[in-house]
């Protein structure tokens, strides 16, 4: 009863907060009565319901999607491999850090334009989802291996648990939070880089090409719709896979 008090609580301050800022937004445009610097909200709701009334917007979405969720997949799954070698070989993990640090250290738009001499611009938001994802999930689920209580599996030795039973029964309940924790933040992570790489590659049929020929039109509402739609996909997809992990 509390906690659903307490939902409905933060849920009606998200909705003020939300109103604020948009309130704030509108008054703003109206002073300064700019729609190339800034378009009221009502003008980026209306470019937005015009793109959702258009065929072009769906291929976009979709292009873009596929790419960036398997650049995700792609990077989520070596990330856990990589991490769990380095779990259980002291000398991978010493092999794996200078790696990682780089990935991490090197700026986005330096990846982007190198992939681009290695790679096609189809591919390349692939690529840079997947280079993304892999450092955040491997040093996260690293982490949580780590955190594994020693007890425990000195129990699950003596139980002679192995195996399935053991990933699920010792290591889960410490990954878990890390995983998804790790989850969130590569998902974010891999829409902003490849929505990027779209821009800068210019694949066609894709929201970063979208992107761009707004830009180049000048259509700063549409501008705005379309990054709003890149939030609001990014944002539910998130929610369904943390929903989807926390089920396990």
């Amino acid at each position: 009863m509390r906690s659903s008090i307490s939902n409905k609580r933060d849920l009606i301050k998200k909705i003020y907060a939300s109103l604020f800022w948009i309130i704030l937004w509108y008054l703003i445009s109206n002073i300064m009565n700019n729609k190339l610097l800034l378009p009221s909200p009502i003008d980026v709701f209306i470019s937005l319901v015009n793109l959702l009334n258009t065929k072009d917007i769906y291929i976009s979405i979709a292009n873009t999607f596929i790419r960036i969720i398997t650049g995700f997949f792609l990077g989520s799954i070596l990330g856990i491999i990589l991490s769990i070698f380095s779990y259980k070989f002291i000398f991978f993990k010493s092999l794996m850090e200078p790696l990682i640090l780089m990935i991490k250290a090197t700026p986005i738009a330096s990846i982007i334009i190198l992939a681009l001499v290695w790679i096609s611009s189809k591919n390349l938001s692939v690529f840079i989802a997947f280079l993304m994802v892999l450092p955040t999930m491997y040093t996260t689920i690293l982490k949580g291996l780590d955190s594994t209580d020693e007890k425990m599996l000195e129990m699950a030795k003596v139980f002679k648990i192995k195996g399935c039973k053991l990933i699920r029964y010792i290591y889960m309940p410490s990954i878990k939070p890390y995983l998804i924790a790790a989850a969130s933040l590569a998902l974010g992570l891999s829409w902003k880089a490849g929505v990027a790489a779209e821009v800068i590659g210019l694949p066609s049929g894709t929201i970063g090409e979208s992107l761009y020929t707004a830009k180049i039109y000048l259509n700063t509402p549409e501008l705005f719709a379309w990054t709003f739609l890149i939030v609001a996909i990014s944002f539910i997809f998130e929610k369904l896979f943390i929903f989807l992990l926390n089920r396990i």
